[in-house]
């Protein structure tokens, strides 16, 4: 029997090891796992490279695990927010690596390693600083930019309800790119508010597909 519910936090992350690179789904507050970026605290992985669409709010969430000098190199499209101070200490002092990469293109890079793809041409960037050493083409006269899929290690993300063969459905814009970091990761982990038995999921609204998680727990514990 199939079954990929974990009684906590700590249990989904426990083999999280040194160096990973781990995508870690939100926008902002919306969507972020942080009850799994705490345990990941706890546990006490370091060197990690973390693909995120910021660079975490205040000194929660992300955040947190930046100010606990766990991270190595940063991957984000929104560096600089009026409270990424965490970050922005960090990057100021040399503390960390910044590799600045469009939305869209991160989105897209994900979703292309899920897919099998090893990059996709996009005018995004093309002509930037963003594009330097990068392959570049014209194509019916346009410039674009040739841009490597981004797999991941371990993704890290949030949904509203999950069964135990670990299908998800979100909750509105905490959908952002959870999907696509699933998709993307060798490991997906995810927390949930609500483990509905299975066959409860209307198979038209189920987002993210059981086949592209590997770990799912309740947000508050208990996950078994």
């Amino acid at each position: 029997m199939i079954n990929k519910i974990f009684n906590s936090a700590k249990d989904i992350v426990k083999d999280i090891q040194d160096g990973s690179t781990i995508a870690i789904g939100g926008f902002g507050g919306s969507g972020m796992p942080n009850e799994l970026i705490d345990a990941l605290i706890d546990q006490g992985a370091k060197d990690l490279t973390i693909v995120s669409n910021n660079a975490g709010n205040g000194d929660q969430g992300l955040a947190a695990l930046l100010k606990a000098k766990r991270v190595k190199k940063l991957i984000c499209s929104f560096p600089r927010q009026k409270d990424a101070y965490v970050f922005e200490d960090l990057y100021r002092n040399n503390e960390i690596e910044l590799e600045v990469v469009p939305q869209g293109t991160l989105a897209e890079r994900l979703r292309a390693a899920g897919c099998g793809i090893g990059g996709f041409y996009t005018r995004t960037a093309y002509g930037t600083l963003l594009s330097e050493n990068k392959e570049t083409k014209e194509i019916d006269g346009q410039g674009y930019v040739f841009e490597r899929a981004l797999a991941v290690d371990y993704s890290l993300i949030y949904a509203k309800t999950g069964d135990r063969w670990g299908n998800l459905i979100y909750n509105k814009t905490a959908r952002n790119f959870a999907p696509v970091m699933a998709m993307a990761a060798k490991t997906t982990l995810v927390a949930v508010d609500q483990i509905c038995e299975l066959g409860d999921l209307d198979p038209e609204i189920i987002i993210t597909p059981g086949i592209f998680v590997d770990r799912v727990t309740l947000k508050n514990g208990h996950g078994a």
